[in-house]
């Protein structure tokens, strides 16, 4: 069986964001309300502590440990990693255990603001694999994506550490860079990012109004903040006149459960189901609308990269609010954990999956996601590898960096007219062209300098919401809904 592990990779300022924000039970105040805390789950966990037994087992592995080893030893470090230990062995990637400063970084996280390279990574048979890049991060902006496996930081193997450990691998000051190997499917060698470490002061919600009185609301992550500010957009664009809703959800990690059960009762009606949440007992508790439904058609957009919060609200949209799903498979993470922060004393804190959670209709789609209802993919240059900026392409290569650099030409309107990897004379005259449009040596060479300026050329056609496939089918469909109303009034 895969063995994974996950936290949210956010590394800046000496400071390490150490856990995965997914789908959370917090132990805050403010989110005791009726039906969203969980209460019912946390009161029926274990408080049982070590039993002699099992204390004087682990005292005598530490003092043999401390009596014998070769070296001095750091009895926190040898504690912590007992308890490290204790969650690796449970093989779930959302449970963690985080010292001081890791939990204080768990909690900044929930109220929204982050420093560092800002992407989701997982541990998955040793090797650090991301989730998604937080959309406007370093990392995003870098051209990281979902399933992208982190080989190396700065020269240092990644592979077989423990997750907090690879993870420590990346910490540094900010503006300082972190250079990672990265393999990607469908690439034969090692791809290089470079990435400067940044603050990244997350705005949750943003909104937009297009023609025919569209309205569109990215939700990046489900934060303490989200809610209101979701409410906020959502009343700003109804007072703007607005006919239909597309809300995106892409590369969404997730959040806080109370969060999404706010936001989706914005749309489901009164007495329906958003989630249900079932602990080990197999006992649910069912989580009703308190809301009401709206009067116009609502869109979701998800993709790989859509995951737990992200998927409530997805799978509640769709079967209890009657909205079209647009993408693609979600993620599939179907787990609720809580956080425990008091219980140490020392700042530390234990983050533990209690329940998993199912959609209205009783589905678990753990490891599975959810299937949007019109599947619908993003031009092939989205997803296309960074090049080697070590090496130079020339006339007559023949590998994947020149297929990159050949669909890379070929999106941004330099015709190749292949995209097979053979560097031929087409290519060197597509090459050309770009570097001379760009005031770049005309010589047909792909060199750093040319391989730049490809990159940025394609991240500005990348970032236009017009060649945005799953963004305008999300706009047509609402569209298309709007006119269909219309003509049957």
């Amino acid at each position: 069986m895969m063995k994974k592990r996950t936290v949210l990779f956010l590394v800046a300022a000496s400071m390490l964001c150490g856990v995965l924000l997914t789908m959370v039970f917090t132990q805050l105040p403010n989110l005791a309300g009726s039906g969203a805390s969980g209460e019912g789950l946390l009161a029926s966990i274990a408080k049982n502590g070590l039993e002699q037994e099992e204390a004087k087992k682990i005292g005598t592995a530490l003092d043999l440990i401390e009596s014998n080893y070769y070296k001095d030893v750091d009895r926190d470090k040898l504690v912590d990693g007992a308890i490290n230990g204790m969650m690796e062995s449970l093989g779930d990637p959302y449970s963690n255990y985080m010292g001081k400063v890791t939990a204080e970084q768990f909690e900044e996280s929930i109220e929204g603001s982050f420093s560092g390279i800002g992407a989701e990574v997982s541990s998955v048979d040793g090797y650090v694999e991301v989730v998604s890049p937080i959309k406007g991060s370093p990392a995003d902006k870098a051209g990281i994506r979902a399933k992208d496996v982190i080989l190396s930081v700065n020269g240092e193997s990644l592979q077989g550490l423990d997750l907090n450990a690879a993870v420590a691998k990346i910490r540094g000051p900010k503006g300082s860079k972190a250079v990672l190997k990265v393999k990607r499917s469908g690439t034969a060698e090692p791809i290089e990012f470079v990435i400067v470490r940044d603050d990244v002061d997350l705005e949750t919600v943003t909104s937009r109004m297009e023609s025919n009185g569209v309205g569109i609301i990215e939700i990046s992550q489900f934060s303490l903040n989200t809610g209101d500010r979701f409410k906020e957009e959502l009343k700003n664009l109804e007072d703007r006149g607005m006919k239909g809703l597309v809300i995106d959800v892409r590369n969404n990690p997730g959040g806080v459960l109370a969060v999404v059960i706010d936001i989706a009762e914005q749309f489901v009606p009164k007495g329906k189901l958003i989630v249900q949440v079932e602990d080990k007992e197999q006992k649910r508790e069912k989580h009703p609308s308190q809301g009401s439904s709206k009067p116009y058609p609502v869109v979701l957009l998800m993709n790989k990269g859509s995951a737990s919060a992200s998927e409530i609200l997805a799978g509640a949209l769709q079967e209890s609010a009657g909205a079209i799903l647009i993408g693609e498979n979600s993620f599939g993470k179907g787990t609720v954990q809580t956080s425990f922060d008091k219980q140490f004393g020392d700042g530390s804190l234990l983050k533990v999956t209690i329940a998993k959670w199912l959609t209205p209709n009783g589905t678990w789609i753990h490891e599975k996601g959810i299937k949007p209802d019109m599947k619908v993919a993003q031009p092939a240059y989205f997803s296309v590898a960074p090049l080697d900026k070590k090496k130079t392409l020339t006339y007559d290569s023949n590998n994947s960096d020149v297929m990159n650099a050949q669909i890379m030409l070929d999106a941004i309107g330099f015709k190749p007219g292949r995209k097979d990897g053979y560097f031929d004379r087409a290519t060197e005259k597509a090459v050309k062209s770009f570097q001379s449009s760009r005031k770049l040596k005309a010589d047909g060479k792909v060199n750093a300098a040319t391989a730049e300026a490809l990159e940025a050329a394609l991240i500005k056609k990348i970032q236009d919401p017009e060649n945005d496939n799953q963004l305008n089918r999300g706009i047509a469909e609402v569209r298309k809904e709007i006119a269909a109303k219309a003509s049957n009034k």
